[in-house]
């Protein structure tokens, strides 16, 4: 008896895995991530998980020890199970956090084949060094990132004290454009690795 795996129909909603990237202390990030959840939910082409650096203990020696066997048992699924991703990042000293970077490490096939899309936050550049910095280590990681991003300049005075954004319109324009472009390339993606499985 042969078992096949039926592949995903071309219209079925894309499985959408945001990563939330700072675990600074007073962070800004969960402001943005409930922003951009609420444009993610209002489409239906998309299904969303979070996995937060800041509610993962991970070492930073890369040995996989029972800690980090543990830890990782509640993120790779997820990053598995996903057909593309949003990366939420500040930036921190004109790149991106280190806590970022070590959960991108601790995995390099569930980031294969897939694209992903950038989203920053900071001072007066928005992030976008930070977001440049990711484009390498993604491209390295075999993964597509999508050309355009959302980024806020000065995070803290574009929402107000409830988390919402003084003026939406932009940002909202801006993700819009971003999770187009992620779900065009994710559709695309995923029927690639459907049909011939990626070797890279």
């Amino acid at each position: 008896m042969t078992t096949t795996t039926t592949a995903p129909s071309a219209a079925a909603p894309l499985r959408l895995t945001l990563v939330v990237g700072s675990n600074r202390h007073g962070r800004f990030g969960p402001v943005v991530a409930n922003w951009l959840l609420g444009r993610v939910r209002d489409r239906d082409d998309l299904l969303v998980d979070v996995v937060d650096v800041a509610e993962v203990a991970l070492p930073m020696s890369l040995e996989p020890t029972p800690e980090a066997t543990a830890a990782l048992s509640g993120i790779t699924p997820k990053l598995a199970r996903a057909d593309a991703f949003v990366v939420l990042t500040p930036e921190y000293n004109h790149s991106f956090p280190a806590g970022l970077k070590n959960l991108v490490d601790w995995h390099f096939t569930e980031w294969q084949a897939k694209p992903v899309g950038l989203v920053s936050y900071g001072g007066l550049a928005g992030g976008l060094r930070a977001v440049e910095h990711l484009r390498q280590v993604f491209a390295e990681l075999h993964a597509v990132t999508v050309r355009d991003t959302v980024s806020f300049h000065n995070a803290g005075a574009s929402f107000d004290d409830r988390g919402a954004l003084r003026d939406p319109s932009g940002p909202d324009a801006a993700a819009k454009t971003m999770l187009d472009q992620l779900v065009w390339w994710g559709r695309a993606l995923r029927e690639a690795r459907a049909t011939r499985p990626y070797g890279g």
